[in-house]
């Protein structure tokens, strides 16, 4: 083939751009070449990191300056603004590529079934990061009337969510937060956080470093009972095979020791309480039940059938994210993904689908860190090569750049480019310059798409 390699990755997050990164970096990218384009729903790349990182870890969000040594190279394009299946389908993609990789995350919430789940003030955690990160498709303003709030999960976005609903508004306004998450979070009235683990110490997935922040904050007290330090057999394999367990462990520890100060917002993380209902009256959240748990010896737990009735007037539910099906692939319900080998499409037949691959959460299930995805994209990547050159992948109709252009333009969407995220990235700069801040994110897809075409 004298042409490049055409591929498209749809979703334009870490996953999808670690995907073109590692496609960059082979050999076929010498000879002939690669040519990427990747298309993104939202008008901005970056994804999760723009739209799912608390604002206050700007640790984290410095991945973007990796990225964008990535999406500068000349042989990418970006295409934002563009909607899998709405705008684009995989028949379509078909026409223009070679080969379609799939990186589109997880945005949803995972569902909690239990009692009093759809009552006024139970909320999921992704809609609540969705809206203080400044998601345009989510609402402007969230309901913060709740002194007493729970939060359900023992992972890093379970973390975020109490940290954010702990801080006051004024600690994280050098962050990048929209002005109008700024002035819902001055009128936030929670003053105790409750964070609900169903298991123990050694079981929950905070990452060290994460964890260790929540006691930073001048205005935020971290408090732990020690009756919930308990460890089995199980819990203490667990924290001998794995540093970062051990260390959350060792955190905890010394948590539930100290003395408790004077702060005025108190974080409470309970462990061994499994949630079984949220109470409500009149349809609003008033309260939640949960259930005493033991360890059985493997680090798991099970029910002692002593219950406890929690005073609280909302509840997070941050149990993990959820991907949305992709229409056209095959999809296992009940893990949320996409069934693959290697990286490979794999249709209910066993069967491989032609020139078809997904690398991340969309693939695995959203488990792990924003760098756990490079180890994903490689793998996917390395099998679209060998197909590439063993001759297996299709044969596109119209694999010039030109015809992507031309078919978007036909079915008048309105995209935007690597210039126009340039643009954006320095109107919002301009934005926070005044305010003394790196920048102040703008919401509002329209004015995103305006500032794009400034």
């Amino acid at each position: 083939m004298s042409r490049p390699l055409r591929v498209a990755i749809v979703g334009a997050g870490p996953a999808g751009i670690y995907a073109a990164d590692a496609l960059l970096k082979s050999e076929t990218a010498a000879e002939p070449g690669v040519s990427i384009d990747l298309f993104e729903r939202m008008p901005a790349p970056f994804g999760l990191i723009r739209y799912g990182v608390a604002p206050d870890h700007p640790r984290i969000k410095g991945i973007v300056k990796a990225l964008h040594q990535v999406l500068d190279k000349p042989q990418i394009r970006l295409f934002g603004n563009v909607d899998y299946p709405r705008d684009i389908d995989l028949d379509d993609l078909r026409a223009f590529y070679d080969a379609i990789v799939f990186s589109t995350g997880a945005t949803a919430d995972r569902a909690l079934d239990i009692p009093g789940i759809e009552l006024d003030g139970s909320h999921g955690a992704a809609e609540f990061v969705a809206w203080y990160d400044g998601h345009p498709d989510f609402p402007r303003t969230w309901p913060l009337e709740a002194e007493k709030v729970a939060v359900l999960g023992v992972g890093n976005v379970a973390l975020d969510v109490a940290r954010v609903l702990a801080k006051t508004a004024d600690e994280l306004l050098p962050t990048e937060i929209p002005a109008n998450v700024h002035e819902g979070l001055k009128a936030n009235k929670a003053k105790e956080i409750h964070v609900f683990g169903r298991r123990g110490p050694a079981q929950a997935k905070f990452s060290p470093m994460e964890l260790r922040e929540l006691d930073h904050s001048p205005n935020i007290e971290v408090i732990v009972n020690p009756e919930d330090i308990d460890y089995d057999e199980g819990s203490i394999a667990a924290r001998r095979s794995e540093k970062q367990t051990d260390m959350v462990a060792k955190t905890l520890e010394n948590w539930a020791i100290r003395d408790e100060g004077d702060r005025p917002h108190k974080l409470f993380l309970h462990f061994f309480e499994s949630p079984t209902e949220i109470l409500g009256e009149d349809g609003k959240v008033v309260g939640l039940r949960t259930e005493r748990t033991e360890l059985d010896g493997t680090g798991n737990v099970k029910g002692t059938g002593d219950f406890t009735d929690w005073d609280l007037g909302a509840v997070y539910r941050a149990v993990g994210y959820l991907s949305d099906e992709l229409p056209k692939l095959p999809w296992d319900i009940k893990s949320g993904t996409v069934p693959d080998e290697g990286g490979r499409v794999i249709q209910e037949s066993g069967e491989h689908l032609q020139s078809t691959y997904v690398t991340g959460w969309i693939r695995r299930g959203p488990v792990g860190l924003i760098g756990h995805t490079k180890g994903d994209a490689n793998e996917a990547i390395s099998n679209l090569l060998a197909d590439h050159a063993e001759g297996r992948l299709q044969t596109p109709v119209s694999p010039t750049p030109e015809s992507v252009d031309e078919f978007l333009g036909e079915r008048g969407v309105r995209f935007t480019t690597w210039e126009g995220w340039y643009k954006l990235d320095a109107a919002e700069r301009a934005l926070g310059e005044p305010h003394g801040r790196e920048r102040i994110k703008i919401v509002e897809r329209e004015e995103m798409l305006d500032a794009s075409e400034a």
